[in-house]
């Protein structure tokens, strides 16, 4: 799979909703509830992140639930696009990106959602074919003003901006033309998931996928 059809792919799962829940799994028991949940409250493309070591098999037991996308975040190495892949993994999702990780998700045909943070980054990546990034740390690194800076002078790109979002500033990412969603962990509190809360998780859902029409 080139960049250019990866980037086809991450495309058209940025588009499913405008939030993409980031998650950080501690218990493989909470997995399929929560994603049932999240795909409930209208958050079908969700991104496990490789943090824990339940997150491989929340990545088993979520793709098994119907009408989910789930993508692997924190991806780093060629071992991390394997096992994503080998789990069930749909996309990839990391912080930067190197030729090691593109080569990788080539390899096991895995639509990258590479990250960036300047314009440099924006166009080494643009260059191999990656019309779709991950812009990140977001709020960190300019916020929103600052992708629009960016995203002037290069319009071939579209981003998913992560980190710092939350309901209160994503209306500001989704308000700018190069901005297909946004992605955040606001919609999957721990506490909810301890409690075991699903419908506190779908409410959350549902506010964020009416955050665009």
């Amino acid at each position: 799979m080139t960049p250019a059809e990866q980037s086809l792919k991450a495309a058209e799962i940025c588009r499913l909703a405008p939030v993409v829940p980031v998650l950080v799994i501690d218990d493989i028991a909470h997995a399929a509830p929560l994603a049932q949940a999240l795909v409930k409250g209208g958050l079908p493309a969700l991104e496990v992140t490789l943090r824990t070591p339940a997150a491989l098999d929340a990545i088993r037991a979520m793709a098994e639930v119907p009408g989910g996308v789930v993508g692997a975040g924190t991806l780093l190495t060629r071992a991390d696009v394997k096992a994503a892949k080998l789990a069930g993994a749909t996309f990839g999702v990391s912080p930067g990106s190197t030729p090691a990780l593109i080569e990788a998700c080539a390899e096991f045909d895995l639509p990258l959602l590479p990250g960036a943070v300047t314009a440099s980054e924006v166009m080494a990546l643009l260059e191999r074919g990656y019309t779709v990034q991950k812009f990140f740390p977001a709020e960190q690194s300019g916020g929103a003003a600052f992708l629009k800076s960016i995203g002037s002078p290069i319009p071939q790109v579209s981003f998913c901006p992560t980190g710092g979002i939350g309901l209160k500033n994503a209306a500001d990412y989704l308000g700018l033309k190069t901005v297909l969603c946004v992605g955040g962990s606001w919609v999957a509190p721990k506490e909810a998931m301890v409690r075991g809360d699903w419908a506190a998780i779908t409410a959350l859902a549902a506010g964020a996928r009416a955050l665009r029409a």
